[in-house]
């Protein structure tokens, strides 16, 4: 219950601030997206970004050696979409695999100090995503950690999907507002140029196929700096995987940054799932003991309910529809499915990012 009352909690009743509607203060951004074989989803989503209510801003995409028509679909775009800067990569440069070297060559291509982050599988939920999310620039700040949400998708997968990404949220959301981030979703994240260069990217982790989003987060992100931002124009959408075996691919390759976390972080979430195990495996111990049944379904019942309800009202936070009532089952599955992954990873290494 510490986690739940302690931690999310701070999601679950975050009130999030008026929105800066001056259109003179918002600086000037570069929205930087990095795409391979991504002709499908930059036909579909683009359109949604270069079209932003927004006074100066720019769209970096980075072609990263596609071969599936991305490079004819982009050219032909950017013959009439000023605000399109495109990047390519013709050759398989990228030494150490994933998606830090083609975002690097984004990042030091873009014109403006402000860039937001996202990927070419994704949706902005309305117009003023932009302004949504840079608004928060005042004041010293140098990150804006926004969600990343997938679009709802009926079925057993569907709800792991979307249970997976609301219970990330209620972490790494609720740290960012206490002051203490750790990682965003480079599907909607936003920094500074300048902090990207004055801290030299991600050098310190070239090596490691994902952690953009998160490891380089943790090196730069302060109290002072950063802030979360969650309301609703903010966010951004993308499809969920189609199948179980893409999903555990996905979840591999996001898992296997997290050895490469700082020790107060890891031990946060390790001891989350422990405590999940012990607290079945302690109710299931007083069962069979000689004190009446009524005892122990108490307690499940008194913390399942609880449980639920800082579920139900982190969906709120974050205008999700999701049905609590199956929270046990998720967390039933993840409890166990989650270590899987971590050992799997431990003897293999997970599939390339791209």
């Amino acid at each position: 219950m510490a986690y739940y009352w302690g931690l999310f909690s701070r999601l679950a009743f975050y009130k999030n601030k008026p929105q800066n509607d001056q259109n003179t203060s918002l600086p000037p951004v570069s929205v930087v997206i990095s795409a391979r074989n991504a002709v499908l989803e930059l036909e579909k989503n683009l359109p949604y970004i270069l079209y932003q209510d927004y006074p100066d801003f720019e769209v970096v995409v980075v072609n990263d050696s596609s071969d599936d028509g991305t490079t004819e679909l982009l050219t032909d775009l950017a013959r009439y979409e000023p605000k399109l800067n495109i990047v390519h990569i013709h050759q398989n440069l990228n030494f150490f695999k994933g998606k830090k070297f083609p975002l690097s060559l984004g990042i030091k291509s873009a014109k403006h100090d402000v860039l937001l982050l996202t990927d070419a599988d994704c949706k902005p939920t309305s117009n003023q995503w932009i302004k949504s999310m840079v608004s928060n620039y005042q004041n010293g700040t140098d990150i804006v950690i926004g969600y990343g949400a997938y679009l709802k998708k009926k079925g057993l997968l569907g709800f792991l999907q979307q249970y997976d990404t609301l219970q990330i949220a209620m972490f790494y959301l609720s740290k960012a507002i206490g002051g203490k981030p750790y990682m965003g979703v480079g599907r909607n994240l936003s920094y500074r140029k300048s902090l990207f260069m004055d801290n030299k990217g991600f050098i310190s982790h070239y090596n490691v196929p994902s952690g953009d989003d998160d490891l380089f987060i943790q090196e730069v992100a302060t109290k002072s700096n950063s802030k979360p931002e969650l309301s609703k124009p903010s966010f951004t959408f993308s499809e969920p995987q189609p199948n179980f075996d893409a999903w555990v691919r996905q979840k591999r390759r996001h898992i296997s940054a997290s050895k490469y976390y700082k020790s107060g972080i890891k031990i946060l979430l390790a001891l989350y799932p422990i405590t999940q195990i012990t607290f079945l495996a302690s109710v299931i111990w007083l069962i069979f003991l000689p004190i009446h049944w009524v005892f122990p379904l108490s307690i499940f019942l008194f913390r399942t309910f609880q449980q639920m309800f800082i579920f139900w009202k982190s969906a709120k936070s974050l205008h999700e529809k999701f049905s609590f009532y199956l929270v046990p089952f998720g967390e039933l599955f993840f409890m166990f499915f989650n270590p899987v992954i971590f050992l799997v990873n431990s003897v293999s290494k997970p599939i390339k990012w791209m």
